[in-house]
């Protein structure tokens, strides 16, 4: 960073830590503990697919790699999401291929087309809850849906608290982006 970007208040973007995607399985274990929410065995990567027989390859290359146990859906946002599915008791596994297909696309040069990672849990009484991983600012947050487009704010704070020292959490609370309606959930 330079310093008339500094003079004009910019800032460098942070570089996303995938490895930080290694972090969940035992803060996963914690959360439970803490909520009975337990994961669901349903992960998902949302990404913009960009233009161009370079990007068709690598998304190729990603989905390769997951096998039968992908499905892919778009949303109404223009964004592409790759839903994995695993045994609940897998969740390393499931990590490991957010973890891949993240890392095709960052490798093949796209990793700007990144959005976030997602990772679900449910408790037996209903409750759901998602752990996101913001690409682009390599922090994580809990999002909570209850129907009719709501949060359950209580629960998604509670989760914060828990994961407080357990993974990068994402401090600005306008940043905890909803996904509605994202494959898994």
């Amino acid at each position: 960073m330079g310093w008339l970007d500094a003079l004009l208040g910019r800032s460098k973007p942070v570089r996303p830590n995938l490895d930080a995607l290694f972090a969940l399985p035992s803060a996963l274990v914690t959360l439970e503990a803490a909520t009975g929410l337990k994961a669901t065995g349903t992960g998902s990567v949302a990404f913009r697919a960009a233009e161009g027989g370079a990007f068709a390859q690598a998304e190729r290359d990603a989905k390769a790699l997951l096998g039968d146990r992908v499905e892919e859906s778009d949303d109404s946002y223009g964004y592409t999401w790759l839903l994995v599915r695993r045994p609940p008791e897998a969740v390393g596994d499931l990590v490991t291929e957010l973890h891949a297909v993240n890392s095709t696309l960052e490798g093949a040069g796209f990793g700007p087309s990144l959005l976030c990672s997602i990772v679900a849990l449910a408790g037996e009484d209903g409750r759901r809850l998602s752990i996101v991983y913001l690409y682009k600012r390599g922090t994580f947050y809990p999002f909570a849906p209850l129907p009719g487009q709501r949060r359950d704010n209580a629960l998604e704070l509670q989760a914060r608290g828990v994961l407080a020292g357990e993974l990068p959490l994402e401090p600005d609370l306008s940043r905890w982006f909803p996904v509605w309606g994202a494959p898994g959930l």
